[in-house]
């Protein structure tokens, strides 16, 4: 379940996204499979290309790219999604989230 998102926020993402940008976005999530975590963050592009050679710098595998119709996305948590957020300077999500 996801919660903790403004409206311009999405559409803000998905268009990034559908003009082949890396767009990321954080979160809050709560999913029974991931215990302790709370939030997520989705780092997409339509160019798949771009996404897969994007996380190679942080040991993302291909395979676990969510193929989302015209939004594919990692669905980065835990420690990967701090380190991740880190590196490329996500300030704000960082502490918008308590990260």
């Amino acid at each position: 379940m996801a919660f903790g998102l403004k409206r311009e926020e999405i559409h803000s993402w998905k268009t990034k996204v559908e003009s082949g940008e890396l767009a990321f976005l954080t979160h809050y999530w709560l999913d029974d499979r991931f215990p302790g975590c709370t939030t997520v963050t989705k780092v997409g592009c339509n160019n798949i290309n771009i996404l897969i050679e994007w996380g190679k710098q942080y040991e993302l595998e291909p395979n676990w790219i969510h193929l989302d119709k015209k939004y594919p996305h990692y669905d980065l948590f835990g420690e990967k999604q701090k380190e991740v957020l880190t590196k490329e300077g996500k300030w704000d999500q960082i502490i918008r989230f308590g990260l």
